[in-house]
């Protein structure tokens, strides 16, 4: 059920040192294109990473944040044209999530890099090194990259305990009943 894989998904920084099969690369990516956008707009694109060197030089894209990706086998760079579309965010978001839930469920671990509104260094975004790295055409960005692997850790899942319900209202804003 839906709701077991959302209650097991956890973010996993830490990989095993071992590929991510083919056919399981492909399965992300379909669910992936299967996501939803805002009127079928699709503004996003997915660059699939597998070299090690562009890998490690992407776990730099930011100064914090990123750089467990360096170990990781599998990159997915969350790529969106801003022309396309208005909601081009919020589509490439949902799209990242759809990526890390899929990943999930095949038994692997992934965490979301953000780049979007984050630095490289003083003089340049995060995302705009990344789209001149991936060769992206100008214009484009980055939004996210997904590390993805066999998880080396297994985090446990958040106990319901740690569910903030306070922050559920009913019909109103503040009506807890």
């Amino acid at each position: 059920m839906f709701i077991d894989l959302l209650r097991s998904r956890r973010s996993v920084r830490r990989f095993e040192e071992r590929p991510v099969e083919a056919e399981k690369v492909e399965l992300i990516m379909e669910a992936a294109l299967r996501s939803p956008s805002s009127r079928g707009g699709n503004p996003w694109e997915f660059i699939v990473v597998t070299d090690p060197e562009t890998i490690r030089r992407l776990s730099t894209a930011k100064p914090h944040g990123a750089s467990f990706l360096a170990k990781a086998p599998l990159a997915i760079a969350v790529c969106a044209d801003p022309v396309k579309s208005d909601v081009w965010v919020e589509d490439a978001s949902i799209a990242s999530i759809i990526l890390h839930l899929a990943a999930t469920d095949l038994g692997l671990g992934s965490c979301w890099i953000q780049l979007r509104k984050r630095n490289h260094d003083e003089t340049k975004p995060a995302g705009e090194y990344a789209a001149e790295l991936l060769g992206l055409p100008a214009g484009w960005v980055v939004s996210t990259i997904m590390a993805i692997g066999y998880p080396a850790e297994q985090p446990a899942p958040h106990p319901q305990t740690s569910l903030q319900r306070d922050k559920v209202s009913v019909n109103r804003y503040g009506n807890k009943e």
